[in-house]
């Protein structure tokens, strides 16, 4: 799918996070505190860019027992680059010098 806009500093910030945990799952709370971003305005920003194809998620069982399950996430091949084409603000991010 064709981009017709840029990424907001959030997007750019959340898909550096994404990044910097390379091929690894990526729990949404995790996102929300490496990111700095509230799970109001993380949410649906992942379900866009899983809908785009940039994103893989999955459920992911409990921890502990009597845990609920986890929804992860990671990115895909075009979401990498999508990341690299797109890094964060240096002032927005401070995850900006773990794209590389």
């Amino acid at each position: 799918m064709t981009r017709s806009r840029a990424l907001s500093d959030i997007a750019r910030t959340v898909l550096a996070a994404l990044a910097s945990a390379g091929s690894g799952w990526v729990h949404g709370y995790d996102l929300c505190r490496q990111a700095g971003v509230k799970s109001g305005t993380l949410y649906p920003l992942l379900i866009r860019l899983e809908a785009q194809g940039h994103l893989a998620a999955e459920w992911q069982p409990p921890s502990e027992p009597g845990r609920p399950p986890r929804h992860a996430y990671r990115l895909t091949k075009s979401g990498r680059q999508l990341a690299m084409d797109n890094p964060p603000a240096a002032a927005a991010a401070p995850l900006a010098g773990k794209l590389a």
